[in-house]
């Protein structure tokens, strides 16, 4: 009884927030609203933080009813703009099609911290959105405004050491998304003198990471994540050693601003800061994960593409085949030859068994396969990795098996993971070839398909 009693209260106290909040909103667009927004947006947000299940669910729902744009005043003055073609009609038409929602929260943005909150409130619409496609346009209205606001020339390059705040530390370790940070001792590995780590920041949340990456100063291009996160493994201090950047980690802190593209103006301007640094530095790359490739192995029915030959195809179907056979047809079962053998107790530099040598020249013909040959929307998908690097103008390098035999490693791409080259004067021209849905890939990766 008493749990009912203090749920109803609660119920009580969040539809009265949700009234007040609309209230504020629908001030906000009027007149009276625009002289006085600041004081206004600061209540609103102030109601809106103490939202949350059916309240912030009706919220929703009420900014992509009651905030659309008039479709009959949008068709009216389209069609007057289709008969005149005016500048004055277009501007009109352009005025009545935005979704007074766009306005709604550019004036909840004068908040204090407005902008924070409205961030925060996409993460939690993003949340909404798998469930209830019907928020899509008011999705869009976020993105769009937060594309504006983020943009990369208003955001600050800052290099994060050991000499950082706490607070900051705390942050990056929280957030790293792709290789976990096991407490201080690794997070100081991997800020020592051949490492580094870079994190844009906005003007108005100085103390929010939005995105970081990790880079490992190398003499050469790895092939194998274990070395790099080794926390044992001593610190390279000559400089006159670091030929190659190798970009092994990147994290987004802001789920709120999922579709605003930061990661590949990130690299592009590390890639500048370190090549200032470190003049003898001439390779850019990366060691990436290949998160999508098991799921597709073990689903993909058959080998399809238009660029192949049918004789090529028909190899890599036996190559799949074999594969098959040789694990019973359970590819979840399938290892990498390294966790292959040691499971069965070899010692590292043992010759591999001949069936391990083909498991693992058929994971790197597929994954490259994979990564060249099936696109976006694809019956077999495409992966998101390498969508993101080869749209920011990256060349598929080099496929590598036993890189990554953590279980995640090996619960996603049976071990597998890949460089791509960051080439700093054929980028531009990467990300055209791409967009038109051609991979540039090396001499190396082509020939295994």
């Amino acid at each position: 009884m008493l749990e009912r009693l203090q749920q109803a209260r609660r119920d009580a106290r969040e539809r009265s927030d949700l009234t007040r909040l609309l209230g504020h909103c629908r001030k906000l667009l009027t007149e009276r609203g625009e002289s006085n927004s600041v004081a206004i947006a600061t209540q609103a947000i102030e109601h809106y933080r103490r939202l949350s299940g059916e309240a912030l669910r009706e919220f929703f729902d009420l900014l992509a009813v009651e905030f659309d744009p008039d479709p009959g005043e949008v068709l009216r003055l389209a069609e007057s703009y289709a008969a005149t073609r005016s500048p004055e009609n277009l501007v009109r038409l352009s005025r009545a099609a935005e979704p007074p929602r766009q306005e709604l929260l550019r004036r909840l943005n004068r908040a204090p911290e407005g902008t924070g909150t409205i961030v925060a409130m996409r993460a939690q619409l993003l949340q909404r959105l798998r469930s209830d496609h019907r928020l899509a346009a008011v999705d869009a209205d976020f993105e769009h405004l937060l594309g504006s606001w983020f943009n990369p020339g208003f955001l600050k390059l800052v290099q994060v050491d050991w000499t950082s705040p706490a607070v900051l530390l705390e942050k990056i370790i929280q957030h790293e998304a792709v290789h976990e940070i096991d407490g201080w001792a690794d997070l100081r590995r991997r800020m020592e003198p051949d490492r580094r780590c870079f994190a844009f920041f906005h003007p108005v949340l100085p103390n929010e990471p939005l995105i970081f990456v990790e880079v490992a100063l190398l003499p050469s291009m790895p092939d194998a994540i274990a070395p790099l996160l080794d926390r044992n493994h001593p610190a390279q201090a000559d400089p006159s050693r670091f030929k190659v950047a190798a970009f092994y980690s990147i994290s987004n802190c802001q789920p709120g601003l999922r579709g605003v593209n930061l990661g590949n103006f990130l690299i592009k301007r590390v890639a500048e800061r370190l090549h200032e640094e470190f003049p003898r530095l001439k390779t850019f790359c990366t060691l990436s994960p290949v998160p999508s490739f098991a799921d597709w192995l073990a689903r993909v029915e058959g080998l399809e593409s238009p660029r192949l030959k049918p004789a090529v195809l028909a190899d890599l179907e036996r190559a799949l085949q074999g594969l098959r056979q040789r694990h019973g047809g359970d590819l979840a079962k399938l290892l990498s030859p390294a966790a292959a053998a040691t499971q069965r107790g070899e010692a590292p530099g043992e010759a591999v068994p001949a069936g391990v040598e083909a498991d693992e020249l058929a994971l790197r013909r597929l994954c490259a396969f994979h990564l060249i040959h099936t696109q976006p929307g694809e019956a077999t998908g495409s992966d998101p990795v390498a969508r993101f690097h080869l749209n920011n103008g990256a060349r598929l390098e080099r496929v590598n098996t036993r890189a990554d035999l953590s279980r995640k490693g090996l619960r996603q791409s049976h071990g597998l993971m890949v460089n791509y080259l960051y080439d700093l004067e054929e980028i531009e021209s990467n990300h055209e070839r791409f967009v038109h849905g051609e991979v540039n890939a090396s001499r190396a990766v082509r020939s295994l398909v």
